[in-house]
Formats: structure tokens, C-alpha cells, sequence
């Protein structure tokens, strides 16, 4: 299936979950997290669920993050310039809903995009070679070709792998695993 398919396809199953399965999805997704070896690094950038779309509820990662003493860094999105600056989440970040239903920074300390070494990622889909689909605004895209190449690339999923995307740029980023409730994919 191409992108535009893909996005309609997982938005409707997306739709189609009832709270306590997500709650489910998401508390097993981080439970699944707990078995990857990226447990030693500092900076984590972690998106804020955007609870109208059905997203992962990353609630569970932060509680995660935060038991183990990891710098939480958090998105605040410019759809004029399609950029993202980053903040570290402390205990006096204001957060709140921007026009999008997008929660984010008010303000807070930037952290430059060199600093994080690990980013979970939203996506709508993947495939087997470790390529995602998100909304298609390229936020995501951008954001992700400006990080060390190093930078862990984690996608969060409530369903599995697709075979394949039909259409893949050279320049999307691959992710370097995608964890779902059930499985964890590693990708090359």
C-alpha cells in the first residue's frame, strides 16, 4: 500500500479502540521497552500523546524515563517552518494543548538536537525494513535527519509490520527498532 492508503487504514483502527485497549497497548508497549538495550544513555526525547488521534499513551515511558532518572526532552512544532525545538521537561514546564490538540512546552530550557541520543517516535504505520508512515507533515522527517546518526530511532505501534511501503523516499529516515504490544522489530 502507498503512505496516503496506509494513514486512512491505521487512522480507522486506530479509531476503532476503546480506551482500556489503549491504556492495555501502551502499558505493554513499555513493558516491551524494558527489554531493549538503550537503557544507558541521558537525553530521551519523548513525544506527549495527542489523546484525540488514539495515540500510544506515553505516559507509562515517562514514568519509565523518569524512575530512572533520564533527561526527558519534549517537542514544542512550528507548522509555518514544519521545525521542532526541543525542551528538557522538568517539574516546572507548563504544558499545554496547541491548536493541533498537540500537548507542549510553554517554556523551559532548549536542548540542541546533538544533545539527544535516543527518540521515540510516532508513527501510523511501519514495514519490515524499518520505514514509518506518520501524519505526513514531515515534522518527524526533518527532525530526524538532523539527528547524530547514532541517535536511537525507537517507533511506538499498536499494530504490527507491514510488509512494505510502496513509497519510500531515499530520504526517510529508517527507524532503528519499532516496538508493539507484542513484538519488538529490529531494524538494520
Amino acid at each position: 500500500m502507498h503512505k496516503k492508503e496506509l494513514r486512512l487504514h491505521y487512522k480507522s483502527l486506530r479509531a476503532a479502540l476503546s480506551e482500556q485497549e489503549i491504556e492495555e497497548k501502551s502499558m505493554a508497549i513499555a513493558n516491551q521497552l524494558l527489554r531493549l538495550n538503550c537503557w544507558d544513555k541521558t537525553y530521551y526525547h519523548l513525544f506527549l500523546t495527542i489523546e484525540e488521534l488514539k495515540e500510544v499513551d506515553t505516559e507509562f515511558i515517562l514514568q519509565i524515563l523518569a524512575g530512572k532518572d533520564k533527561e526527558i526532552v519534549i517537542a514544542k512544532s512550528d507548522f509555518e517552518t514544519r521545525k521542532m525545538t526541543h525542551f528538557l521537561l522538568t517539574d516546572n514546564t507548563k504544558i499545554k494543548k496547541n491548536e493541533y490538540n498537540i500537548p507542549e512546552p510553554m517554556n523551559g530550557l532548549e536542548v540542541p538536537v546533538s544533545m539527544i541520543e535516543v527518540v521515540f517516535v510516532p508513527l501510523l504505520a511501519f514495514n519490515l525494513q524499518g520505514h514509518r508512515v506518520g501524519y505526513g507533515k514531515g515534522f518527524y522527517d526533518q527532525f530526524l535527519a538532523e539527528c547524530n546518526p547514532e541517535t536511537i530511532k525507537i517507533g511506538l505501534s499498536f499494530f504490527e509490520a507491514e510488509e512494505k511501503i510502496e513509497d519510500v523516499f531515499e530520504s526517510d529516515i529508517p527507524l532503528n527498532y519499532c516496538v508493539t504490544p507484542s513484538k519488538i522489530y529490529q531494524f538494520n
